[in-house]
This record gives structure tokens, sequence and C-alpha cells, in this order.
């Protein structure tokens, strides 16, 4: 090889081989996504962020990427040219030619660390990139049309959704740039380094039969016949890599859900029917963990046996002709290398199997949350108007997912300034309409007349507490909490000024606070976001009658003019209320004014 023109000629070669390689890569990712089921998946996980309408920046990342690979692959031809000279001086004892070649090393090594480096920064900038598109795309389609909360009620409801925008979205994208770049790099060398070792081999006879080019027939043979052994051997890793992700994010949620009721289950005495149920979800991780290992011990054994024992093949056929010095030294050590690469090149996929057979689980769990958004969002929803001035039920009907009537045909419409208390025995629908008034509800007809977005406020039973400080929990669900002093004057208002101290201290306020005063911080937030519709779900329920009479008055005083619709089941919250709405139960209610006599029934 002239190394002085090696500047001139690999660029010409990285040129030909990224135009030759994007031609291929994008008709392999084509024919995938057309024609096999998981390439299906990966396209539609994958094609926004890709899609050139939208940008043009992630494909000029990735074929910077993919020229950093192919240079990688030149790095590797000359490299096994260079053991070729270097050996072949030696044998010679030719100092100048040893000398020289140890230059040429120092600059193959160089280029190579300059190289890697840069390769590196690209891979991971485009993985970063990648994960936090990926990321907010799947965020925004989880939090889009409430899909969080409409998705229990789809029938093939997926487990894990947080565990699937969090870790398989980081594993997504990891794995779908190392099997593409590596699959790049298999092929190229495969066929950069077949041409090397045709030139290197010679004929070999067996059984009385002379094989031409002996070298490259054996190793394409070789690795044939040992993928399909390996197929068959790593087959069943992809269930047990589903399995394992599955079987691992439920034991992982039995723990969240151990901790998050903690209270009540040390209240219970609990911890028996818990420890059996958490050793029961880990004794299935273990055992599913066993079979992995099992599987993966015969998978990887195999393939250790197939690289040693190629090893050794390249030595053994070429040594007749070195001791009959028909070749170098060099060309023995060249020949080794190249049959070595084109080995681990065709062996690519036998290999990667046990990660293809992860990615492919992967790509499954992502397809599955897609599945979920898209069929919470195709169930039904009442069809709701906004209007700042009053809120009106036109023939609404909610039904159970059973398609029983909760509430068959109620019609009415309440001012702006009035009140209504839903009432009726316990597992009426009482809530049921709520949510449905709200929105929340599938399984309803009719129209809902009430005012868009915060200027309908709504408490349930159980307030939430978002992470962070006691004053964003209590500006809760504004975005941006004031630093002035009125979130304190609020808490003295609502029997909380025990906290004020507190107010910009970052804690789990959920567990620090009792239901009572949760249900007070939400009161609190009522007043601090002054909606025009407050809807309170028993959201004084956890109050003794005294503060609960303090806290209506409290909303009456600070909001004249806001509309309260409340369900409870206490006789004291009659006086706060002009209207009651009774549910009778299969569909019937009764509205009524409760300073008057009923005035409607059905």
């Amino acid at each position: 090889m002239d190394w002085n023109g090696q500047l001139r000629t690999s660029l010409i070669w990285l040129g030909e081989a990224f135009v030759i390689s994007s031609i291929g890569l994008t008709i392999t990712v084509y024919l995938l996504a057309q024609f096999t089921g998981w390439g299906r998946l990966v396209r539609r996980i994958s094609w926004a962020y890709f899609n050139p309408s939208r940008s043009t920046l992630p494909l000029a990342w990735l074929a910077l990427i993919v020229l950093l690979t192919l240079s990688s692959v030149r790095l590797s031809i000359l490299s096994s040219f260079w053991y070729n000279g270097f050996y072949s001086a030696m044998q010679n004892l030719d100092a100048k030619a040893f000398w020289f070649m140890l230059l040429v090393f120092a600059t193959l090594a160089t280029v190579y660390v300059v190289r890697a480096l840069l390769s590196s920064y690209l891979r991971q900038a485009f993985l970063i990139r990648w994960r936090i598109w990926l990321t907010s795309m799947l965020m925004e389609r989880w939090l889009r049309k409430q899909n969080y909360y409409r998705s229990q009620y789809v029938p093939e409801s997926v487990d894990n959704p947080d565990q699937r925008i969090q870790q398989d979205v980081e594993s997504f994208v990891g794995s779908s740039l190392a099997l593409s770049m590596g699959l790049l790099d298999s092929v190229v060398s495969l066929f950069s380094f077949s041409i090397i070792l045709w030139g290197l081999s010679g004929s070999l006879a067996l059984f009385g039969w002379n094989i031409p080019r002996a070298m490259v027939f054996m190793v394409y043979l070789y690795v044939f016949i040992s993928t399909i052994f390996a197929v068959r051997i790593g087959r069943p890793l992809i269930r047990l890599n589903f399995l394992n992700e599955q079987l691992s994010a439920n034991f992982r949620f039995a723990l969240i859900r151990l901790r998050e009721y903690g209270e009540s289950i040390a209240f219970y005495k609990g911890e028996a029917v818990e420890r059996h149920n958490l050793f029961m979800r880990f004794g299935k991780v273990i055992h599913n963990m066993w079979a992995i290992l099992f599987r993966s011990i015969k998978f990887q054994g195999f393939n250790f046996a197939v690289s040693q024992a190629a090893v050794v093949v390249p030595f053994i056929v070429q040594a007749p002709r070195l001791l009959s010095r028909q070749i170098t030294l060099g060309d023995v050590m060249q020949t080794a290398q190249a049959f070595g690469q084109v080995e681990s090149s065709l062996s690519f996929f036998r290999t990667s199997y046990d990660d293809f057979a992860s990615y492919r689980a992967i790509v499954n769990r992502l397809s599955g949350f897609l599945d979920l958004t898209e069929s919470a969002e195709r169930l039904g929803i009442v069809r709701m108007e906004h209007d700042a001035e009053r809120i009106a039920v036109r023939s609404l009907t909610v039904r159970t997912p059973a398609n029983v009537a909760l509430v068959e045909g109620l019609s009415l419409e309440l001012p702006r300034n009035s009140s209504l208390l839903i009432r009726g025995r316990s597992g009426i629908g009482k809530t049921t309409l709520l949510r449905a008034m709200a929105g929340l509800w599938p399984y309803v007809d009719g129209t809902i007349v009430r005012p868009a977005g915060q200027k309908a406020l709504f408490l349930p039973q159980k307030p939430y507490l978002p992470l962070g400080t006691l004053r964003s929990s209590l500006y809760y669900p504004g975005i941006r909490a004031q630093t002035d002093d009125q979130a304190a004057a609020v808490l003295r208002r609502c029997h909380l000024g025990h906290l004020v101290a507190r107010l910009d201290e970052e804690d789990d306020w959920t567990r620090i606070l009792s239901l009572g005063e949760q249900q007070r911080l939400a009161i609190g937030r009522v007043l601090l976001n002054r909606p025009q519709v407050v809807f309170l779900d028993e959201a004084s329920s956890a109050m003794d009658e005294g503060l609960e009479d303090a806290m209506y008055r409290l909303l009456r005083e600070s909001l004249p003019g806001a509309t309260l619709v409340s369900v409870g089941h206490r006789s004291s919250l009659l006086g706060f209320h002009a209207l009651g709405l009774e549910l009778l139960g299969q569909g019937k209610w009764r509205l009524q004014y409760l300073s008057e006599p009923a005035s409607n029934a059905a």
C-alpha cells in the first residue's frame, strides 16, 4: 500500500461509501417499515422526529454519525494493511520500514482517538435531543384531553405507563442508534474486508477437491450455520425480556403503593398481606430472571464457542502457504484480521440477537402506550359549551361502563351566584355525575354549559398536593405562585396560620398535613384562584361541622358572585345551598328548592 496518498484515497472512499450507505439505509428502513410488523411500530414512534418537513436537523445530525461510522471502517481497513506492513518489516528485518510503520501507526492512532471522541459526542448529543423530543411527545399525548385519567376506562389498559415514558424511551433511542449503526458498520466492513480476504485467500485441498478462495467461502458458510442455531436458541429471549420489563415495573409499583398508603396499612397492621403480595410479585421477577439467565447462558455460550473457534481458522488455513514461502507473515496477520472482521460482521445479527430481543420488547411497550392514548381519545365525552355567566345541564344521561343508567335526562340551569347540593345514598352516582360535569366521564350523553378553564374549579374529597413548596400547592393549578403576603393571609383565614412560617418549605405535604388540613388548603386555592364556579365533591368531609360551616361562610363572603355545586351527606350543608338534586337510583332524580317544597321530579 502507498501510504503517502492515503489521505486523498480515504476521502474519496468515504464520499462514495457515504452516498451508497445513505441510499442503502433509506431503502432498508423503507422496506422494514412497509413489510415488517416491528418496523411499522418503529416508524410510528420515530417518523415524526425525522420527518424533514418538521426539521432537517435530526437527519443532518444522523448523517454526521453515519459519516463517522464509515470513517471507523476505513480506519480498520488501513489498520489491516498496517499489520501486514509492520509484521512483514519485522520478518524481513527491515529497520527503515519498521520505523516508518510506527510513524504510520502514530498517525492512525491520533486520527482514531479524535474520531472516537467526536463520534461519542455526536452520538450522545443526538440521543439527548431525540430523547427530549420523544419524551415530550409522549408526555403531551399522556396529558392531552386528560388521557392520563381517561385511560383507566380503556378495556385494553396497559401496565406502568410512567415507566414507558421514562425508562423505555431512554432504552429505545439508545438501542435504535446502536443497532442501526452496528448494522451499517457490519455491512460496510463485510463488503470491504471480503475484498481484502479474497485477495489474500488461496486454494484449499479438501477430500480430493481443490477449493479456490477457500477462506472466503469458509467464513460465510461458518457464520451462516452458526447463525441458524443462534436464532433458534435465542428466540425465547424476546418474550422473556418483555416479561422482565413488565414484572419489574409491577413490583416497583407495589413498593410505591406501600409507601403511599403506609399510614392506612400501619393502622390495619397489614404487613403480612403486604409482605405476601410483595414477595409474590418479586418471586415472579426472580423466576423470569432465572429463565433469562439460563437462556442467555445457552445463547452466549454458543456465541463464545463460535467466536473462539473462528480465531484459529485463518492461521490453520494459511499456515501451509506461509511455511512454503508463498505468503509473508504480514499476509497471515492481515488474513487473520480480515477473517475476524468478516466473521464479526456476518455474526452481527447472531451476537446482537439478545439486544434485538430487548429492543422489540421496548418497541412493543411504547407502541402499546400510543395505542392506549389513542383509545382514550376515542372514548365518548359530554358535549361542552362555555358560558361565563351560568351553569346548565341539558338532557344529561350518565351511565356506568356496564351501560346501567345512573342519571337519565337531567336538565337544570344555575344562574350566577346560585348553589346546588347533590345528595343521595352512597354509591348512587353523585361523584360520577360531578365527573361528567367536569368532562371526565366517558359514558355520558347530553350537554354541559359552564365557564371555561380555571374559571371552574373542582375540589375532590382528597386534594392533590403537587411536589414543591407549600406556597406552590396553595396556588395550584396556577403555574406561578405569587411571592406577596396574600398566601399567608389566606392560610390564616382557612385556620392554617400555624403553616405560614413554612410557606416556602419544600416537603411531602400530602404526608405532613392531615386530610382536614389538606381540605382547608384546597379552600384556600379557591380564594386565591377566584373561579366563577366551584364544584366540591365532599370537600369538607374530614372537617368537623364547625370548621365546615366556617369554610362555607368564608367561600360565600370571599366569592359572593360565585356558583357553588356540592356533593355531600351532612344536613349542615343545606343552609348554604338554594337547590337540592337528589339521586334516587335507576336513573331517577329529584330537583327541589331547599327552602321550599319540591318543584320537579322525574
